[in-house]
């Protein structure tokens, strides 16, 4: 390998975390999200030298995505129904509150809950968008698309993750009302 395509190999492997989590949102499954980032990894090892220079990042995550997309029609599980198993993967702030750390993991479950509800191309924008912070272009180089189809399957997806969430609470009030507190007003 040239001197070029090291430290564009280098600079690749900063984006290592950012490969991952989009390989473990897409695939729902750490096994399965590893192989995709090592099958990505050597794809763009193997076509370095169609890299345009730049960041990289956007380009190594469009191999990534496409790495997740392959394994997902080839097992036949492209699918929103299979619940993503998130354990293991989330770093827990210490909390001498068990209170706090009770409720801060259940709004973590909600919102989990809410975006594997998402359609995978609604999911997909979100992830890239709002937890690997690209850019609307970036994201378009991500996943192929034009720039106003980022941005309207931003709005979508924003506004499908605020109804799921919305649904969870609704359902959650729809829950007999405590009437066991000393504290609660006879006939109210």
């Amino acid at each position: 390998m040239q001197p070029v395509e090291e430290r564009a190999a280098v600079h690749l492997l900063r984006h290592l975390d950012a490969a991952y989590n989009l390989a473990r949102w897409l695939t729902r499954d750490t096994h399965d999200a590893e192989d995709v980032v090592q099958e990505a990894y050597m794809r763009a090892y193997k076509r370095l030298s169609t890299f345009r220079g730049g960041d990289g990042r956007a380009w190594l995550l469009a191999i990534v995505r496409n790495c997740a997309y392959d394994l997902l029609r080839s097992t036949g599980s492209i699918t929103c129904a299979d619940p993503f198993d998130e354990e293991g993967h989330v770093a827990r702030a210490p909390s001498s509150d068990p209170e706090a750390t009770l409720l801060r993991e259940e709004k973590a479950d909600q919102v989990r809950s809410a975006l594997e509800a998402l359609l995978p191309q609604y999911r997909e924008v979100l992830i890239l968008r709002e937890m690997e912070e690209l850019s609307y272009s970036e994201i378009a180089t991500t996943i192929g698309v034009p720039l106003g189809t980022v941005m309207s399957r931003l709005s979508r997806a924003r506004i499908r993750l605020h109804q799921n969430l919305t649904a969870q609470l609704g359902v959650a009030l729809t829950h007999p009302p405590d009437t066991s507190s000393p504290n609660r007003c006879a006939g109210i």
